[in-house]
């Protein structure tokens, strides 16, 4: 795993709960931190759920420290920290923002014991290869393009996130969503799947191959006010309070059950 060559950075810490036999596991999105989702950790904790929120490698320092970093990294590392939440819980449940969503499905891919999955603007649709050779192109130039972080509507809220994007990072991204699009059907679990009407980073096409692609239940929530990264916009209190719901009914059998299709 590449080092790491500068402090995290305040607010970009990880969070992690220690409640009941129950565990929630929360992933953070690309050139994020878990500041993007420490509010729908919070509340799974106040809920009394167990909770990790992990960082993952190259995020929440310096530039410099993603540039090495791969989708082998993330991966391998949202594997550990499942490994170690289910080892101490008796049932688990996965959140995911992005490219956490992106993990989190791949974590249900491989193991189908995972109760239930919420999914935020998940990445899950691969780009089209012009767009990549965009992107290979830019390489030849440049280490890092413009950044993604902070798509939110609300005026006053911030996401902890890098200015720039690493280039040969993020098409690594892209080829783990390769893997993780072909094994969508193995996902059999409860989805709750949220996605932003307006959505500057992720096209609401890769919700859609999350509708039909599943086996098990899927409902989809359309967020009406929010951009990207609504888990720090207008629709924060609703994600929390969903989340709280779904996660119940999957890990506790109370709550509102899981329905098959789209809310308005």
């Amino acid at each position: 795993m590449p080092s790491v060559t500068a402090p995290i950075l305040p607010g970009a810490e990880p969070f992690r709960h220690d409640g009941g036999p129950l565990g929630v596991l929360v992933l953070h999105g690309f050139t994020g931190s878990p500041q993007s989702v420490r509010p729908q950790a919070e509340a799974l904790a106040e809920a009394g759920y167990t909770v990790d929120l992990p960082l993952w490698p190259g995020h929440g320092t310096a530039i410099e420290d993603m540039v090495p970093t791969r989708w082998s990294d993330w991966s391998e590392a949202a594997e550990a920290a499942y490994a170690d939440l289910h080892g101490r819980c008796e049932a688990v449940a996965l959140v995911g923002l992005s490219m956490g969503g992106t993990l989190a499905c791949w974590l249900a891919e491989h193991h189908p014991e995972v109760r239930g999955l919420v999914l935020v603007n998940p990445l899950a649709e691969p780009p089209a290869d012009s767009f990549r050779d965009v992107l290979r192109g830019m390489l030849q130039d440049a280490e890092v393009a413009p950044g993604i972080g902070s798509d939110i509507a609300m005026a006053d809220s911030h996401e902890i996130s890098y200015p720039g994007t690493p280039i040969a990072a993020v098409l690594s991204l892209f080829d783990g969503v390769d893997g993780v699009a072909s094994r969508l059907d193995h996902i059999r679990c409860p989805v709750l799947l949220l996605s932003s009407r307006e959505d500057h980073v992720v096209p609401s096409s890769s919700g859609d191959l999350l509708m039909s692609s599943v086996s098990g239940p899927i409902e989809r929530v359309w967020l009406e006010k929010s951009y990207h990264v609504a888990t720090l916009d207008h629709d924060q209190a609703e994600i929390n309070s969903r989340a709280v719901d779904f996660v119940g009914s999957v890990l506790r059998g109370t709550g509102g059950e899981v329905g098959a299709g789209t809310s308005a």
